[in-house]
């Protein structure tokens, strides 16, 4: 489908679910989806004037809806391992049924002959883009954790680009057959917090060529070529425990890991919304300490630690009792003499939620826009990172920011961020409303620690969103990431609202996916919202003699697949896949 420019017009603000619900009109059939650019009071505090509306205008229209189709997506067929032990290939499996969910409004027969349009787009999350080679990576606590350190962590650029050849080559929404608004990335769009990985994320979303490396321009230097047997040694013969576990010898595999790519960027606008990796690094540790600042661009790296430290490490991240970083620093000082010289590179640094903002608003990353991908100047002056944009004649989205820059990776929101969401769910009373965030509610735990920009502000939870959410019929879903698991819940309040959490499983490990949601009105009193699973473009089979960039983008997919101490849940259960979700009409 062929590329096209955004069109940039003013057109009055005007409510549509009335007229939509008559005529059955609906402007994603026509391929046009409204994406606001939100003005600077809806960024930054959410003042009810109206807005002047880009009209983003994804793809080239059809004359008419497209069919339904499955073939591409999750319902056609899955990667699978095929038969054996120990290192498994993949090959293709059957695909995933589609599932109808009541819990929330009971499915009435002849829907699908009425149901009209109201939105669709795609979710990516946790593509965890991997500057590899960064001196700030933790692989050294695989000692205690096999899962700690990924074998696929070089490829994650590649497997990220297969996924938007698999968006691109979508033929529109797979139930509806209407044309893709948007796309949205639910945050962890990086791995570290650092630029590097944000400029990768950027190419990959926007279109461009770029060489996945940092440090020596001219050859790898990190744990994968150290000679430790800890880590897969791809191109060495050394019998590592990986290899041991059947993983290949593949001469020449880092050399094409850190060669140039080329992203053709998304066919449709796309939108961010931001998580825990891309606000702090590590997406544990505040920002603040010029040492491990220093450390992050230096020339020197730790590779390896005993399990006993290691462990301390680990379990100080999960308890969170280190936002700062203070025990990670004197770890490293202590380790000083252990650690392997690597090349220095600025590039390396950490970024700020400012620098995340102006990276997100620099016309070197437009793509097919809207300009800043939902964020503002506003946001920018406010130090904000949450915006409403408008989806659809009759849908709105809300794209709010979970991350606690006091540090650790669970999440919360400040007071001020719940009551401007609150604020705009009434002031959108007449439309209905998507929210986007990072974490999932049940991840929204960490209210301990203080924003350092707003000290005195109280930080909320999880529960506390799902009540604010209940009191608006006009929610309709909460799409988020963060747990690397497909997981959807029903969720309906004595206030008179009811919407489903959708959860989507990450980028970065098995069963590596997307998802496309529809928004539909069945014309009988309720709304359905489809989930379609996809994976990236990449063949299910590997061929071990091709390190292409398809090449390696399917072996991203076989190693994630048996990368040691991986989750097998991951995927969820049949009914957190390909959903057919109803809900009563608010």
């Amino acid at each position: 489908m062929s590329r096209i420019r955004s069109v940039a017009a003013s057109i009055p603000a005007v409510n549509r679910r009335t007229v939509l619900a008559a005529t059955g009109a609906a402007a994603v059939s026509a391929g046009v989806g409204y994406a606001l650019r939100p003005t600077d009071s809806q960024a930054a505090a959410g003042a009810p004037t109206e807005a002047t509306r880009v009209v983003a205008q994804s793809r080239k229209a059809p004359g008419a809806p497209l069919a339904p189709y499955t073939k591409g997506t999750t319902l056609a067929s899955v990667a699978a391992p095929r038969s054996g032990t120990g290192y498994r290939r993949l090959g293709d499996g059957a695909g995933w049924s589609r599932v109808v969910r009541g819990e929330l409004a009971a499915p009435k027969s002849g829907r699908a002959g009425r149901r009209t349009a109201l939105a669709a787009f795609v979710q990516l999350t946790d593509l965890h883009l991997i500057d590899a080679q960064h001196p700030m990576r933790l692989e050294y606590l695989r000692s205690a954790d096999r899962h700690a350190w990924r074998p696929h962590e070089a490829l994650t650029v590649h497997g990220a680009i297969s996924l938007v050849e698999r968006i691109n080559a979508l033929r529109g929404a797979p139930v509806t057959g209407s044309a893709l608004h948007f796309a949205m990335t639910t945050g962890d769009n990086t791995d570290n917090n650092a630029k590097s990985e944000l400029e990768w994320f950027l190419k990959i979303m926007s279109g461009g060529r770029f060489t996945p490396n940092s440090g020596d321009p001219r050859h790898y230097e990190g744990v994968q070529n150290s000679g430790l047997k800890t880590y897969w040694q791809p191109d060495s013969t050394v019998r590592d425990g990986d290899k041991q576990l059947g993983f290949p010898h593949l001469q020449g595999y880092l050399a094409a890991a850190i060669r140039e790519v080329r992203s053709p960027g998304l066919n449709l606008p796309w939108y961010s919304t931001v998580g825990n990796h891309d606000a702090m690094p590590l997406g544990c540790y505040g920002h603040g300490d010029s040492w491990l600042a220093e450390y992050a661009v230096g020339g020197r790296k730790l590779m390896s630690l005993t399990a006993s430290e290691a462990k301390r490490l680990q379990d100080h991240i999960k308890a969170g009792n280190d936002p700062k970083g203070l025990a990670f620093r004197d770890l490293l000082k202590a380790h000083t003499r252990d650690m392997r010289p690597v090349t220095a590179d600025e590039w390396r640094a950490p970024f700020t939620p400012a620098d995340y903002l102006r990276a997100h608003l620099d016309p070197a990353y437009r793509g097919l826009g809207p300009v800043g991908h939902g964020y503002s100047s506003a946001n920018l002056a406010a130090g904000t990172q949450y915006y409403t944009f408008r989806i659809a004649d009759d849908v709105v989205g809300i794209s709010l920011d979970t991350t606690d820059p006091g540090g650790h990776y669970e999440g919360s929101i400040g007071t001020a961020q719940l009551n401007w969401l609150d604020k705009q769910l009434k002031d959108n009373k007449d439309s209905y409303v998507v929210v986007f965030s990072h974490h999932t509610s049940k991840t929204m735990t960490n209210t301990g620690h203080a924003d350092p920009a707003r000290p005195n502000e109280r930080r909320l939870g999880g529960q506390e969103v799902i009540a604010t959410l209940g009191r608006h019929r006009n929610v309709l879903a909460w799409v988020n990431g963060h747990i690397h698991r497909n997981d959807i819940t029903a969720h309906s309040s004595s206030a008179g609202g009811s919407f489903w959490e959708i959860s989507t499983a990450s980028h970065v490990d098995y069963p590596q996916l997307a998802r496309v949601i529809e928004l539909t009105d069945n014309k009988d009193g309720t709304i359905s919202l489809f989930t379609t699973l996809v994976e990236s473009a990449a063949p299910h089979r590997t061929d071990f003699a091709d390190l292409t960039q398809t090449g390696l983008a399917a072996l991203y997919r076989e190693l994630s697949y048996n990368a040691p101490g991986a989750s097998t849940k991951l995927g969820g259960a049949a009914h957190d896949r390909n959903t057919e979700l109803l809900l009563k009409k608010g």
